[in-house]
C-alpha cells in the first residue's frame, strides 16, 4: 500500500492509500468527484536549533546590557531551552568536568588536576568515614 496526495476536481485535497503506483485514482471521499494524484508536499523543516552554546552566552553584567530585565529574560529562556536539549543529547553538552568540579559534592572539597577520582569522590560524598580513615593511617 502507498500514500499519495490526490485532488479531485471540486477542489478537495485528501490522502488516499493505493495497492500500486498503476492503480486509477479513487473519487474524492466528500463529493465523489473524480480525482488526480498530485505532487507530494515537501517537509524540508523540522531541523532543530540548538540555539548558542555555554561559550557564547553572557558571562558579565555588560555583556546582559547592564543588567537590563528583557535581556537576562531573554538570555534566562535560551539557556533553559540548552539545558533541556542537553539533557535529551548529551552529545551538545560539550566537557562539562571543569565545572562539576567545584559542584555538587566538590562544593566544600573542589577537585584538583591530578587527584584521584575515586578516592575524591569518596571523600567528598562521605567525609565522616574518610575522616576516621585518615586517622587510621595517621596511627
Amino acid at each position: 500500500m502507498i500514500l499519495y496526495d490526490f485532488a479531485c476536481t471540486d477542489g478537495h485535497e485528501f490522502e488516499a492509500l493505493v495497492t500500486s503506483a498503476s492503480e486509477d485514482a479513487p473519487p474524492c471521499p466528500v463529493c465523489q468527484a473524480p480525482s488526480k494524484r498530485r505532487l507530494a508536499r515537501l517537509n524540508i523543516g523540522g531541523r532543530a536549533d540548538a540555539g548558542p552554546s555555554r561559550d557564547q552566552m553572557p558571562r558579565s553584567w555588560q555583556q546582559t546590557n547592564r543588567g537590563d530585565r528583557e535581556t537576562v529574560r531573554h538570555w534566562h529562556e535560551l539557556a533553559a531551552k540548552r539545558e533541556k536539549l542537553e539533557a535529551k543529547h548529551p552529545e551538545l553538552a560539550g566537557d562539562r568536568r571543569p565545572i562539576l568540579a567545584h559542584e555538587g559534592i566538590f562544593a566544600t572539597t573542589p577537585l584538583r588536576a591530578g587527584d584521584d577520582v575515586a578516592t575524591a569522590i569518596r571523600e567528598a560524598a562521605f567525609p565522616a568515614q574518610s575522616e576516621s580513615h585518615k586517622d587510621k593511617r595517621q596511627e
